[in-house]
């Protein structure tokens, strides 16, 4: 168990991972606010609590392994990479601006970034491919992957569902960003995903459903994960587009455009 502390500082990350979200895209002009800030607890959890990584040695050959398959919340993952020691976190001030490395989109220039993504649909397949050569290999890294829930409307993530459950990976674990928003609007009106969690069932996975938001839960879910034989695990970690952000949340007009000077303001004064 994770003590009342230890969730604390992290959720005390999280807050400092959004505040950088906020900058980094306020700066550049334009970039995906909304479902950066849905799953910065996700990454800040993933980073900080449960994955083996070293900052210093990004190349480690037995590290965790990330994709981060909803690439357009790349700002939250450059937050995390940058808190965590990968990069310095004055460089996240160059996000989208020419000769970056920081682009709107993962790119694997980035230290610390395993996989260039962002064509949605396809992080799965690469985190299966990932996976079944840490099997192949008699590896004990663990692949982690983070999916919108639009993103899910995609054929090709079923396709790699099934294969992963087919192969058995049980050192995989998919995280859908339950949000409930896409760019076209609610998830529910566009292509009905639900039930969500039965359709992984039925692919074959060990499926957790969580409040995405709340570290402890997300932590959890991920303990589990690690005990589960002979299948992947899914996380249907519910959540709000653009949380922590009064007038952001559940609103997808955030869902691509950076905040004006007064939005910032008011923003940054509820973060504290």
């Amino acid at each position: 168990m994770i003590d009342r502390e230890s969730i604390k500082g992290l959720e005390d990350k999280a807050r400092k991972i959004r505040k950088h979200v906020l900058n980094m895209i306020y700066e550049a002009g334009s970039g995906h606010p909304g479902g950066a800030l849905s799953c910065a607890d996700t990454l800040t959890t993933l980073y900080f609590h449960t994955m083996h990584h070293n900052p210093l040695e990004p190349e480690w050959t037995d590290r965790d392994r990330f994709i981060l398959s909803k690439g357009h919340a790349a700002p939250a993952l450059y937050a995390v990479l940058a808190e965590a020691g990968y990069f310095p976190v004055k460089k996240l001030s160059s996000l989208r601006k020419r000769g970056s490395i920081l682009q709107g989109h993962p790119d694997s220039k980035v230290p610390g970034v395993d996989v260039s993504s962002g064509s949605l649909g396809q992080g799965l397949s690469i985190a299966d491919g990932i996976a079944l050569a840490g099997k192949l290999d008699k590896k004990v890294y663990r692949v982690y992957t983070l999916l919108g829930d639009g993103e899910c409307d995609e054929g090709q993530v079923w396709e790699a569902a099934m294969l992963a459950a087919h192969y058995k990976l049980d050192n995989l674990t998919a995280i859908v960003d339950r949000n409930g928003l896409q760019i076209d609007g609610l998830t529910e009106k566009i292509m009905r995903l639900e039930p969500i969690a039965g359709k992984w069932r039925a692919f074959g996975w060990h499926v957790i459903e969580i409040d995405g938001n709340k570290v402890e839960e997300i932590i959890a879910a991920l303990d589990e994960a690690k005990s589960i034989r002979g299948r992947p695990t899914a996380i249907i970690a519910h959540t709000f587009k653009g949380k922590g952000i009064s007038f952001m949340e559940w609103i997808n007009a955030f869902h691509g455009r950076a905040l004006s000077k007064e939005e910032m303001e008011i923003a940054l004064q509820e973060l504290g």
